[in-house]
């Protein structure tokens, strides 16, 4: 496992911009597969983009392809998520995750990661 901060989250009006960053530690970040997952109260924890463990290979949640972009230092243990063109349905906390990469069919489940950050507030107002 690896433990994991979020940090970055905050308000901002509808058509801006956040970038997120998720900082870890553990010297198996290298290894990990790292996602992005939101959730807003009375709803499931929900996929929003996925970076494999080289960075070479990302996968985004519909609602968001386009608009958010994922990437990742490995030399700093260190994942972002870029997001432009901000909606309010965008409003959510959002989790940071890492797991194993066992290729990519797996990275839309929850069930993949076993680290889990804390948790960043986003929130676009109209």
């Amino acid at each position: 496992q690896v433990q994991l901060v979020e940090s970055g989250g905050g308000l901002v009006q509808t058509g801006g911009s956040l970038r997120l960053s998720c900082a870890a530690s553990g010297r198996t970040f290298s290894s990990y597969v790292m996602g992005w997952f939101r959730q807003t109260p009375g709803k499931e924890r929900e996929f929003v983009a996925a970076i494999s463990y080289r960075g070479d290979s990302t996968l985004y949640a519909d609602s968001v392809k386009g608009r958010f972009t994922i990437s990742r230092d490995n030399a700093k243990n260190t994942v972002y998520l870029q997001m432009n063109s901000l909606k309010p349905e965008d409003t959510a906390v959002y989790y940071c995750a890492g797991g194993r990469d066992y290729g990519s069919r797996w990275y839309v489940s929850r069930n993949n990661y076993d680290s889990w950050g804390q948790g960043t507030q986003v929130t676009v107002s109209s």
